[in-house]
């Protein structure tokens, strides 16, 4: 769980170092300690959204919405988590054409064509494929600023007040450095809260969940400090590029700045199609048969808004969407606080089942007695959630920690599908 978290959020924004510019480094030295103001926020809400994810076993991202929130709030985080999609989706085209301008001097409308292409072709074809090849990139980008921080910190500038003076020269998205630092991480976590969510609805632990979250923010806000490191030591070179990361590994070697151009370019590639793909079937969802024509639709209306340019973009895009994830993260927290009671209670349960679940799948246990099975059946209905279904993932969760070639034992036979109130 947490390195799907760090998966999600380490995208094509955060690889161009943009990001950080707008948010944390043009504030200079105050934005670095946005940057630790940000982490403590993304290590707690993480947490929070996974554990929820995980107490309502969530389908998708409306289902705990819809548990947590007012019904009018839960429809505004709904329609708006659509509207994100897209944004983040011409903002992905816009960053194509602005990275191969800066790496080869091609016109922007190249690299934004080009990448168009890429996704039309690839929304019809198999998606999770490709895209599954093109994640494995990840990793790569993370190393790449690992490599980066290293080389920064052997060769760092003996005045550092020069550093200060050009980095408060830059545009910031936002006029204050702690609104800045609240809104980015609300931004980042609305980017990828409906895979969290459906992240945690896969884990059955709730305990689980929450440490998961805890462990990815703490993977992420190590990548976050890290990339900032780098781009402020190197702002008076790179500060006023589109790609500023991009800008550092240029200035190390041209070889480098060309394999590193299309590595960011991949991840702006799986950004891309995933934000659209998505859009597309979500608002085809009562008619799959449209999904064709609206995922051209909706891909053809993002490339002609890209070219109002990547940081135009990105410096309004993403700070109103951080204001919608602000309302999101307090909703959640909020829920969270409220329902300590609940959320412990559920703990307990979920805690016994899990014994009487690795009971039942340990071979040299053999099954549980008469007296088990009705203690099961108690269990499921005292559950706030589907007591059928929770007992069928955790003994899907039970049967992969014991390392078992198959869940076949993992049914729901043992117990009623009554389930308990699922708010908190």
């Amino acid at each position: 769980m947490a390195l799907a978290f760090v998966g999600l959020l380490v995208g094509a924004g955060f690889a161009t170092g943009q990001e950080v510019i707008q948010y944390f480094i043009s504030f200079g030295y105050a934005g670095l300690i946005g940057v630790v103001v940000a982490s403590v926020i993304m290590i707690f809400a993480g947490a929070v959204i996974f554990q929820l994810g995980s107490y309502f076993l969530a389908p998708d991202h409306n289902t705990v919405f819809r548990n947590v929130t007012h019904p009018i709030v839960s429809k505004f985080l709904d329609v708006t988590t659509v509207l994100t999609l897209f944004a983040i989706g011409f903002v992905m085209l816009a960053g194509a054409g602005s990275n191969l301008e800066q790496q080869f001097g091609w016109d922007t409308w190249i690299g934004a064509v080009l990448m168009t292409a890429l996704v039309l072709i690839t929304g019809f074809l198999n998606v999770e494929k490709v895209t599954n090849v093109i994640s494995a990139i990840t990793p790569l980008i993370i190393v790449a600023i690992l490599v980066a921080l290293i080389i920064t910190l052997f060769n760092l500038p003996e005045d550092f007040s020069t550093l200060n003076a050009a980095a408060v020269e830059l545009e910031p998205a936002l006029p204050h450095w702690l609104l800045s630092a609240v809104n980015y991480t609300a931004m980042a976590l609305m980017l990828g809260v409906s895979m969290i969510l459906v992240i945690g609805g896969n884990e059955s632990s709730t305990k689980a969940a929450f440490r998961g979250g805890l462990l990815g923010g703490v993977i992420f806000s190590l990548m976050l400090l890290a990339l900032a490191t780098v781009v402020f030591f190197n702002v008076e070179e790179v500060g006023t590029l589109d790609l500023p990361l991009l800008g550092v590994f240029d200035a190390m070697h041209p070889a480098v700045g060309f394999v590193v151009s299309w590595i960011i370019y991949a991840m702006i590639y799986n950004t891309a199609i995933g934000m659209f793909y998505a859009l597309a079937k979500r608002l085809t969802v009562n008619r799959p048969e449209k999904f064709r024509p609206v995922f051209v639709a909706v891909t053809l209306a993002g490339f002609v808004v890209s070219f109002l340019g990547f940081s135009n973009l990105l410096g309004w895009v993403y700070p109103v969407i951080g204001y919608v994830g602000m309302v999101m993260i307090a909703a959640m927290v909020v829920a969270w606080f409220k329902g300590q009671r609940l959320l412990k209670k559920e703990e307990k349960v979920r805690d016994r089942l899990t014994d009487l679940a690795e009971e039942k799948l340990d071979p040299e246990t053999g099954d549980l007695s008469d007296g088990q099975v009705e203690e099961v059946k108690q269990l499921a209905k005292e559950s706030r959630v589907d007591g059928k279904e929770l007992w069928v993932s955790i003994q899907k969760d039970v049967a992969s920690d014991l390392e078992l070639d198959d869940a076949d034992d993992a049914d729901g036979t043992d117990q009623p599908p009554e389930a308990g109130s699922t708010r908190v």
